[in-house]
């Protein structure tokens, strides 16, 4: 089973940027999957903001194009999540998993958005 590790969450204001991470257990199940990040708020369901395939193509929730940018680094089992521009609607946990047969989900990281 692969571990999940999601990092680099904060409080910013309005307008700022912050980088998360998503570091993985396993080597050769994470890079041969695509991964998104996704985020939840209290009281709605877990939204799926960006992906990328095992070969770098990215997609975006039209909430977040031009805003977020979602980038891999297989040599480090990692994901990257760049949010620039950030909106006090972005406030949300925020976790990252393959798109389907999910693995166990990790602890997240929380990131703030004040106006």
């Amino acid at each position: 089973q692969v571990q999940l590790v999601e990092s680099g969450g904060g409080l910013v204001q309005a307008g700022g940027s912050l980088r998360l991470s998503c570091a993985a257990s396993r080597s050769t199940t994470f890079s041969d999957n695509a991964i998104g990040w996704y985020r939840q708020v209290p009281g709605k369901q877990r939204e799926l903001v960006a992906r990328i395939s095992s070969g770098g193509t990215t997609t975006y929730a039209d909430s977040v194009k031009g805003r977020f940018a979602i980038s891999r680094d297989n040599a480090k089992n990692t994901v990257f999540l760049q949010m620039n521009s950030l909106k006090p609607e972005d406030t949300a946990v925020y976790y990252c998993n393959k798109l389907f047969a999910l693995w166990s989900w990790g602890q997240g990281t929380q990131v703030t958005v004040s106006s």
